[in-house]
């Protein structure tokens, strides 16, 4: 997993975006069955703040289309004492009828992170 400190801002990012992404000409919900794969799920908080607010959801449908996803959460708890964001990902997978690991939802490569 890729970390960028950025000290001119004071932030610390895991995963950065890099390059150009397209543009969105279709929303969708975790559970539609032409959803094929996360690509990227991007988690923003402030130090300190004891969760995790989603800030966009990627994905990709089996036909290649890229989409953005509703995930049907916006946050997630984060700290001493808050459940892992892998557990909370699942729960709310399973809670739609989803596979997280399946779409790749839990692959650290598709968690972004800047706190």
């Amino acid at each position: 997993m890729a970390t960028c400190i950025n000290n001119n801002y004071g932030v610390s990012e895991t995963n950065p975006l890099i390059g150009e992404h397209p543009d969105w000409d279709e929303i969708v919900d975790l559970n539609d069955s032409r959803l094929r794969r996360i690509t990227r799920l991007r988690l923003i908080s402030d130090p300190g703040f004891p969760y995790w607010d989603v800030s966009y959801c990627y994905g990709e449908l089996s036909d290649g289309t890229p989409v953005r996803v509703e995930i049907g959460g916006s946050q997630f708890r984060r700290g001493r004492g808050a459940p892992s964001l892998t557990s909370q990902l699942v729960a709310l997978a399973k809670s739609q009828g989803v596979y997280a690991k399946g779409i790749g939802l839990i692959d650290p490569g598709v968690i972004s992170t800047l706190v």
